[in-house]
Parts: C-alpha cells; sequence; structure tokens
C-alpha cells in the first residue's frame, strides 16, 4: 500500500503543521522513489550499452589488425595497425565508462532506494503505532460505557472491574499517545537530516560521475589525435 494511504488513516487526528508536513515528505518520498528507479534502468541500460560498444571495438580491433597484415602498402598497413591499437585503446576506454555508469551512478541510486524502502517502513510502522493507540481509546471508551452501565444497574462488583479496567486502559492511552507524538518527532528529525544529507551526497556523486565521463572524453580525443597523422602520412 502507498505510503500516501497510510498518511491518510492518521491524518486526522494531527495538527495542520503536522498533517502538511507528513503528506508533503510522503508525495516527494513516493515522486523520488518513481523517478529514480526509471533512472536506475536508464543507466543500467547506459552501462549495458557501452559495453557492447566496446565489444564492437574489439571486434574492430581484430579485423583492422587482420587487414593490416594482409596489405602489402608499408604505409597502409602500418596505419591500419596503429588504427587496430586505436580501437583497443577505445574497448578499454568504453569498458571503464561503463563501469563509472554502473558503480559511480547506479549503484549509488540502488543505495538511494534501499533508504527510502527504510523510510517508507518508518511510515508504516508510524501507523501501526496509531493504531495502537487507537485501538487502546477504543477499548477506554467501551470500559466506560460498561461502567456507565454497571453504575445504572446499581452493580458494585461490576464497577468495581470497569474501574479497574478504566485505570489500565487510561495509562495504554497515555503510553499510546506518548508513543505516536515520539516517533512522529523522530521521523521528522530524522528525515529533514536526511534531506539536508541526501542532496550533498548526490550532488558530490553526480559532480564525480561528470568528471570521470569528461575525462574518458578527453582521453578519447588524445588517442584520435595522435593517430591522425598516421593516415595523413600515407602516399
Amino acid at each position: 500500500m502507498p505510503v500516501l494511504r497510510y498518511i491518510s488513516l492518521v491524518a486526522s487526528y494531527e495538527t495542520r503543521g503536522k498533517k502538511k508536513w507528513f503528506e508533503e515528505r510522503c508525495a516527494r518520498i513516493e515522486s523520488l522513489e518513481s523517478g529514480l528507479r526509471r533512472l536506475c534502468g536508464a543507466c543500467e541500460a547506459l552501462a549495458t550499452e557501452r559495453r557492447e560498444l566496446a565489444t564492437r571495438a574489439h571486434d574492430a580491433a581484430r579485423s583492422i589488425a587482420a587487414a593490416a597484415a594482409a596489405d602489402p602498402h608499408a604505409p597502409l598497413s602500418r596505419a591500419l595497425s596503429h588504427l587496430s591499437d586505436l580501437h583497443e585503446k577505445i574497448e578499454h576506454l568504453r569498458n571503464e565508462q561503463a563501469n563509472t555508469d554502473f558503480y559511480v551512478l547506479t549503484e549509488h541510486i540502488k543505495d538511494y532506494l534501499g533508504l527510502i524502502g527504510a523510510i517508507k517502513d518508518v511510515f508504516h510502522e508510524r501507523v501501526k503505532v496509531f493504531q495502537n493507540w487507537q485501538h487502546a481509546q477504543m477499548q477506554l471508551t467501551k470500559r466506560r460505557e460498561n461502567k456507565a452501565k454497571a453504575d445504572l444497574a446499581n452493580r458494585p462488583e461490576k464497577i468495581a472491574q470497569a474501574s479497574t479496567e478504566i485505570i489500565e486502559w487510561e495509562a495504554k492511552v497515555e503510553r499510546g499517545q506518548q508513543e505516536f507524538d515520539s516517533i512522529s518527532r523522530v521521523i521528522k528529525k530524522e528525515i529533514e537530516r536526511w534531506e539536508e544529507v541526501r542532496l550533498s551526497e548526490l550532488r558530490a556523486t553526480l559532480l564525480r560521475y561528470l568528471e570521470e565521463h569528461m575525462k574518458h572524453q578527453a582521453q578519447a580525443i588524445r588517442y584520435w589525435d595522435a593517430f591522425l597523422p598516421e593516415p595523413r602520412a600515407i602516399k
């Protein structure tokens, strides 16, 4: 069951400010989880495609090497041989890019999805605490009704029993409310702290991800620049 449906069960018993806070956070968490799952799938697909490109580069390197060995024209053969070496380097570079996609970004997203799952479990636990509190309130109401009936019937033994039970359930109601208020405060505090940490960690991860790919792109350009004189030298 979505977190928002759980929150709706307790919304009418909370102050407007607290109700709004929990509703907003639950909506954010649901939206964030949905977006991260889509992003995770896209990153996994991207890593797979880069590995496939690495395989294609490997195949190209072998084919070009065979062509270089068979070509009698020395300058052309040398250029093809260097082109084969270039594709081997590109193969390794594509694998590094795939690792960056997977280990830097995708794994980080999976960690966040795990945290979101834990957060949703905590929200569900809060609802259970609320339900226990409400059960105690209903039992207290029932015991008070029993005492009222016993008072009307003038049955001392029932009155004494009901009075004892009322005291017990009043304590349970008070304890239930305290537990509900306590878990609500803890959740609010931890979620606010997590949101701050999440932004900082996500920023650091994205910067690292972009920097790694910029290095990869720069390296690819250097590989091609180094090879460029070879075909120009063919005569």
